[in-house]
C-alpha cells in the first residue's frame, strides 16, 4: 500500500478517495491531511485561520489541494494558497481546480468519477 493508513483514510469526498486511487495505481506515496498550517493567529497565539491541504506526496515534498468549486466560489481557496505561498515560502503547494481535476479523471478513464465533477452538485461551497 502507497499510504501509511492502509487505505483507511475517511475522506471529505469522493474525489479525494479517487484521487487517492490513482495514486495508490501508480505507486505514489501518499499522506491524507498530514499537517495544518496557520494562516492567521491573534496576539494571544490563537490560530483564528488555519489550512490543511487534502494530500502530502514525500517523495516529491508537494501538498496537493483539491477543489471543485466553481472558479467565482474559488476566491477564499486562492487566498488561501496566496497566503501559504507569502507564509510559508519553502512549502511546495499545489491546486487542483474543478476543470484540472475533471480532465485528469477523464484521461484515466473515470468517466463515472468525473460526470459529478462536471455539475453543480460538484460546486458546493468547501471549507
Amino acid at each position: 500500500m502507497s499510504n501509511p493508513t492502509n487505505g483507511k483514510a475517511h475522506f471529505a469526498g469522493p474525489v479525494e478517495e479517487t484521487f487517492a486511487k490513482i495514486l495508490d495505481f501508480y505507486g505514489i506515496d501518499w499522506v491524507y491531511e498530514p499537517h495544518t498550517f496557520p494562516l492567521e493567529v491573534d496576539a494571544d497565539g490563537r490560530v483564528l485561520e488555519a489550512f490543511t491541504p487534502d494530500f502530502y506526496l514525500p517523495q516529491q515534498n508537494l501538498y496537493i489541494e483539491l477543489t471543485t468549486l466553481r472558479p467565482h466560489l474559488a476566491r477564499y481557496k486562492n487566498r488561501r494558497m496566496r497566503l501559504m505561498r507569502e507564509l510559508y515560502p519553502d512549502v511546495n503547494v499545489k491546486l487542483l481546480k474543478r476543470r484540472e481535476l475533471r480532465d485528469m479523471l477523464i484521461k484515466y478513464g473515470l468517466m463515472q468519477e468525473a460526470e459529478p465533477i462536471d455539475g453543480t452538485q460538484a460546486q458546493t461551497r468547501e471549507a
